[in-house]
């Protein structure tokens, strides 16, 4: 950690926030803080306050009000009316539109990325990386509003069938504290390529740069209202989202208590959702794997964004004859990370976002170890942080000694803890992998080809690496099984989750003919008199 005056983290980052927030047109006055992006326009809430606390130092960054049932209620009549004249266009001006628009981001992109770690309380080298990402999935589904072809089905009568992919109309969006600015492009861009309109609703702990993405990408050219962002709780500003009659389909990444609460509220109104939901991904070594590969694998699976990753590998699995060789690695590996201040360079790993989580994880570890588990390295605050950095720090840990039964072994921890288990053979390394309520990722690390592909084949996870991890890609299906969710994210597949089928019938005879029944073309009435 670099060297510098650490007397008042707070009043740096409050300056910080409010020099960014000035530069994309916010003010930090909580009376006039325009946090909400509704119909080309930033407007105040006019709910209760919320305060947002600084991750680094636990103490109140700044706040503003909860968006409300009115303004939710302006933010879904903009999306119909934005995406009926967004419709009006031809698929390829869509395109254009879109890849002119992502552009705006230029020369803003590290203070997006400053804006990220500062209120998410994450890396800046992790934000910067992830503003790239912005870019990437807006290209990538900007090439595709011109190629979504229908498809001509040669029914047995004298009709031209064809089916054709149409939006849902205004679809509702809800995003998570650990990733804001990622997830926000990574639904709304195949959204607005599949033509609909978007109400995102972030975390109400990271509210605002998804209010400057919306902001910036109506600034290249997008139709005002074709993308409104409202900054609220859960209970109120969330609840009016899942509950309007204008939303046609509702979205949702965060956690399965959660996305049970969104698919019941959409289930009761008859609306579709997606949800991408939590995880707890098996990482799989065998004994003739690579170790330097497996143990710098591991280190990124569960550390990176401080184990605040749906896909992290918290459940390290490893083959029994090289169990304590790999878990001596991974604790060594483990103690050397750079824990620090978001804003310092050297930082590879911040703290957890907030207290509830914090204390959540904290707990979590405490009963582990009360249940007989072993702390190989961590599970405490870590003891070289600068003065005033107060915050919900958490020493990347590594727990052994683990029953598969027992919590830190079955329950996401989203945190900075991986527990390591052994197994004997490939049959015993699936029957673990699989013997949890989640599926969304895994990973085998073999030198066997065979044995890799045979291995990710019965592995319930709607995402497996092999001799990887967290290799994730725009242009890939991304979802889970069971308690992680349904639908997928990117790709084709992702695309595909915001438009519905079509089927247009074409008369084509020489006489128009009418059934009484389901014609098949053999037994018809003119219907004439």
């Amino acid at each position: 950690m670099t060297s510098r005056d650490t007397t008042d983290l707070d009043a740096r980052a409050k300056a910080r926030l409010a020099q960014l927030l000035s530069e994309f047109g916010l003010s930090t006055d909580t009376e006039s803080l325009h946090s909400n992006w509704v119909g080309g326009e930033l407007l105040p809430g006019d709910g209760d306050v919320i305060e947002l606390i600084n991750p680094a130092t636990g103490r109140m960054l700044t706040s503003y009000r909860d968006a409300g049932i009115a303004l939710l209620d302006r933010a879904v009549g903009a999306a119909t009316t934005a995406q009926m004249a967004w419709m009006a266009l031809t698929a390829s001006e869509r395109g254009r539109r879109m890849n002119a628009a992502v552009r705006m981001l230029e020369g803003h992109e590290e203070s997006l990325a400053q804006l990220e770690s500062v209120v998410a309380g994450k890396p800046i080298r992790d934000c910067r990386g992830e503003v790239g990402k912005v870019r990437e999935m807006f290209e990538y589904y900007a090439g595709w509003c011109d190629k979504q072809h229908g498809e001509v089905i040669p029914v047995p009568t004298s009709h031209l069938n064809y089916v054709r992919q149409v939006p849902y109309g205004v679809v509702g969006q809800i995003t998570p504290w650990n990733a804001p600015m990622f997830t926000c492009a990574w639904q709304i861009a195949p959204a607005i390529a599949a033509g609909n309109g978007v109400v995102l609703k972030p975390s109400e702990l990271t509210p605002f740069s998804s209010v400057v993405v919306a902001r910036l990408l109506e600034r290249g050219g997008l139709p005002a209202g074709l993308i409104n962002i409202v900054n609220g709780l859960g209970g109120t500003t969330g609840q009016a989202l899942t509950g309007h009659d204008g939303i046609s389909k509702l979205v949702f990444v965060g956690s399965p208590e959660s996305g049970r609460i969104i698919a019941e509220a959409g289930a009761r109104r008859l609306v579709p959702s997606v949800l991408e939901l939590g995880g707890k991904s098996a990482n799989i070594v065998f004994d003739d794997a690579n170790l330097d590969d497996a143990v710098a694998g591991a280190q990124a699976a569960i550390f990176a964004a401080a184990g605040q990753s749906c896909v992290a590998g918290s459940r390290l699995l490893i083959q029994r004859d090289i169990f304590e060789t790999v878990v001596e690695r991974l604790g060594r590996a483990a103690s050397e990370i750079a824990v620090g201040l978001p804003d310092e360079e050297a930082t590879r790993m911040g703290p957890l976002q907030n207290a509830r989580q914090f204390e959540r994880v904290t707990a979590m570890i405490e009963r582990a170890t009360d249940a007989g588990a072993r702390v190989v390295t961590g599970g405490q605050r870590p003891v070289e942080l600068p003065d005033g950095a107060d915050g919900y720090y958490l020493s990347p840990t590594v727990i052994a000694d683990v029953d598969a039964s027992m919590e830190i072994a079955c329950e996401e921890v989203f945190g900075p803890v991986v527990v390591a288990m052994p197994f004997d053979d490939e049959g015993d390394a699936v029957r673990l992998a699989n013997g949890t309520r989640f599926g969304l990722a895994g990973a085998v690390w073999t030198q066997n080809p065979a044995r890799a592909h045979r291995v990710a084949s019965q592995l319930r996870a709607g995402t497996v690496w092999i001799n990887s991890y967290k290799a994730i890609n725009v242009m890939s299906p991304f979802g889970g099984f069971r308690d992680s969710g349904f639908g997928r994210s990117s790709g084709l597949d992702g695309l595909r989750e915001y438009t519905v089928a079509q089927s247009v019938w074409v008369e084509t005879g020489l006489e128009a003919s009418v059934a009484m029944g389901y014609g098949n073309g053999q037994d018809q009435d003119s219907g004439k008199p």
